[in-house]
């Protein structure tokens, strides 16, 4: 019996061909089981943004294109701006960036640290702590590093004058 994940290669090489077509940058692609079903994702986007109108073009394309993958539902998006880094290109994307790192088992008695994205350099994670300690973690051993979206109560009020 064939693999899932053989067609899901297949469908992110697919999916790659289609995003170089269109201008757009394939970010990820995910099967991921749900507790109401099993999910196909395709993240996308463009240095300027990505509009609904480039989400509902690549949905078009793609899905005649993927039928060999079990799959119940079909989503394509943004990846976000809190999206795990996975990939060298999202690690330079995100250098000088204030990160979110956990790593799988507790290291100096932590699991989880903060700071400003030095890089992915020879297969560690580097941060620097607000303290200015650099800090470098083993690629293997980090569960998710990700940008921090921090807002205080400025950011949250709205602009419009009240009534």
């Amino acid at each position: 019996m064939p693999s899932k994940s053989m067609p899901v290669r297949e469908a992110k090489q697919i999916a790659q061909k289609i995003a170089s077509e269109m201008s757009v940058e394939l970010v990820d692609v995910e099967l991921v089981k749900e507790p109401t079903g099993h999910f196909l994702r395709f993240y996308i986007e463009k240095p300027e943004g990505i509009a609904l109108n480039d989400l509902e073009a690549f949905h078009r394309r793609i899905l005649p294109l993927v039928e060999r993958v079990e799959y119940d539902y079909m989503e394509v998006s943004s990846p976000g701006a809190d999206r795990p880094l996975k990939t060298e290109r999202d690690f330079e994307r995100a250098q000088g960036m204030v990160v979110e790192l956990k790593t799988y088992k507790p290291v100096n008695g932590g699991k989880q640290f903060t700071g400003e994205l030095v890089g992915l350099v020879d297969g560690q994670v580097v941060i620097e702590t607000e303290d200015g300690a650099r800090l470098g973690f083993a690629q293997k051993d980090v569960a998710v590093v990700r940008p921090l979206i921090e807002f205080d109560e400025e950011d949250l009020q709205d602009d419009a004058p009240m009534q």
